[in-house]
């Protein structure tokens, strides 16, 4: 709907890049609407957006002009094999990131495609084109279907400008796509094209080929799949989202210390990791007079506040207490442990930092947390349940609930977050009666999607702050869902399956009840080799989870305060059995 030219000016002998509309404009009054539009892109002033030198028009011909003898197009950039995935997404941020400011100033491109997108000999990018095309087709709606309108014509002018800028975050994921895939989706080269054959306006949908001739990382390729989903409703609705999980994905993986990680480390440090749990001031109370009793009873209490038993680990786990304390002994994965390292009057100096409940959070927020909170304590039941004989029930209690550290982190840093990777998750109704319902992402899928991680690379972020070594960070990391579990040679091993094997049964527990029954069996199937279990067993540690308490194993006696040398053995990962 708009093209693009490289034009040498003989009067001032420079090169030029022209971009004009495709089809002229009906006559003058139209013609005077497209420079107005025009002219407002051109005032805007952005890192990202090219400057326009002239608007005008020849022979009734309207067009812009850009400087273009320091650029390329992307489209002259492009390979067969497609571009490395950092250079796609660090030019995909900066166009994005140029989208945003003009559809937050009411400006839309309405025609995005490779050869808009000039790159300099710096590698920045820039944006040119900003209205030229004719207004589009809006999707059909429900008192639109039957009339054909087009947007200049639609009597909400914001929802005209919503919808465009819609379009234009639609263009740029599947830009992203043919930028990867060396090919662009539907062998249409045409952004345009691709569009109206994509739902709300035709009935075909692109996802990126598994045979790429460059490696792509799963984030990227979540992230590129979802800008482009045959749903609607899963597609990123603006540019800064898009942008955002572009973001995350390349500070992660670059481990630069920015993006969601360097923000929930800035924010673990400053606030803490969870807020404690109502009712604090009766533990603390519960706390002072437990003085003169046993360690494990005092760990019973810590331990119904994961926000008070985190930060135990955290405080004992540090290079400085570690290096001085329990040096050889590896990390320590026990609140009777850190109880006996730190003594009581460092309990109640870490209880009495904690902030109080909700935190940071909004009613919803707190709801959904402490939601989070009582099925992380369940699989921690479960878990202990199904422990084969010998193993201590606390560290695989805290071990299922460490597989759970992402997930907790995310649900209390980023609570908005959270919510859209469990709407991502939601299966759509079927077009059709009788049709099945439309899937939703997975858990990890919809992380990479809107953040660029997943939780449990949030989750080990936390644990490596923490001081936790790599043994650790594997056994905190569940088994993943979509290979075999193979047999557990060691104690790390065993402990890892164990609780992922509780996570599962507990995350199958919220799915609806056909689908629960399915998923149990899964779990079976999957376990039933490495840890001997039945679908009984299952059963039956699922009720048991829901009415027995935390059980411990025997307790350790309790060190003086201040004395944190002493104390009794810790099962710890070194000697689990």
């Amino acid at each position: 709907r708009s093209m693009v030219w490289r034009v040498n000016d003989q009067r001032s002998r420079q090169e030029w890049i022209l971009v004009l509309p495709r089809t002229q404009p009906e006559d003058a009054k139209a013609q005077e609407q497209w420079m107005n539009r025009v002219r407002k892109s051109a005032r805007l002033k952005h890192p990202h957006l090219a400057d326009a030198v002239e608007v005008g028009a020849e022979e009734r011909w309207p067009f812009v002009a850009y400087e273009g003898a320091r650029f390329q197009t992307l489209a002259e950039r492009l390979t067969p094999q497609g571009l490395p995935a950092l250079d796609v997404a660090r030019w995909m941020m900066q166009a994005l990131d140029g989208l945003a400011f003009a559809h937050e100033a009411g400006v839309a491109h309405r025609d995005l495609q490779l050869h808009m997108m000039l790159v300099g000999e710096q590698g920045g990018l820039r944006l040119i084109g900003f209205e030229v095309a004719p207004e589009e087709l809006a999707p059909p709606s429900e008192d639109a279907k039957g009339a054909g309108r087009s947007m200049s014509v639609n009597p909400s002018e914001l929802k005209a400008q919503r919808d465009a800028a819609q379009r234009d975050v639609l263009a740029a994921g599947l830009m992203m796509h043919h930028l990867v895939a060396g090919q662009p989706a539907l062998g249409e080269t045409d952004v345009g094209q691709v569009i109206v054959r994509l739902p709300p306006w035709g009935q075909e949908f692109v996802r990126l080929p598994w045979g790429l001739a460059r490696p792509l990382a799963e984030p990227l390729r979540a992230i590129v799949n979802r800008s482009t989903d045959r749903q609607e409703r899963q597609r990123y609705r603006n540019a800064r989202t898009l942008a955002r999980a572009l973001s995350g994905w390349m500070e992660a993986d670059s481990a630069a210390g920015g993006g969601p990680l360097g923000l929930l480390l800035d924010r673990v440090r400053a606030v803490g990791l969870l807020p404690a749990m109502p009712g604090g001031t009766v533990r603390a109370a519960q706390l002072l007079r437990m003085e003169r009793e046993r360690t494990n009873e005092l760990a019973e209490i810590v331990l119904r506040d994961l926000a008070l038993a985190f930060e135990l680990l955290r405080a004992v786990n540090t290079a400085s207490v570690r290096g001085t304390q329990v040096s050889g002994n590896g990390p320590v994965l026990t609140v009777r442990r850190a109880i006996a390292m730190i003594g009581l009057d460092g309990v109640l100096r870490v209880s009495q930092a904690l902030r109080p409940w909700p935190g940071l959070l909004d009613e919803q927020g707190a709801g959904d947390l402490e939601r989070l909170i009582e099925r992380v304590k369940r699989a921690g039941r479960v878990a202990q349940i199904l422990r084969p004989a010998g193993y201590d029930a606390e560290v695989v209690y805290l071990v299922t609930l460490l597989q759970n550290l992402g997930r907790l982190t995310l649900q209390y840093h980023f609570p908005d977050e959270a919510a859209q990777i469990r709407r991502l998750m939601l299966p759509a109704p079927a077009a059709k009666a009788g049709e099945p319902d439309e899937p939703g992402m997975t858990e990890e899928n919809a992380a990479f999607a809107v953040m660029g991680v997943d939780a449990d690379i949030l989750g080990a972020a936390v644990a490596r702050h923490w001081g936790m070594d790599e043994a650790v960070l594997q056994m905190i990391r569940r088994l993943p869902t979509n290979t075999p579990v193979r047999s557990a040679d060691d104690d790390e091993a065993v402990l890892r399956a164990v609780s992922s094997c509780a996570n599962e049964v507990v995350d199958a527990l919220s799915l609806p009840a056909q689908q629960a029954a399915t998923a149990l069996q899964r779990v079976v199937q999957r376990y039933a080799r490495t840890l001997g279990v039945t679908l009984r067993v299952l059963q039956d540690a699922l009720k048991g989870a829901m009415h027995e308490p935390e059980r411990f194993d025997e307790p350790v006696p309790l060190a003086p305060s201040g004395d944190a040398s002493a104390g009794a053995r810790e099962t710890t990962t070194g000697d689990l059995a």
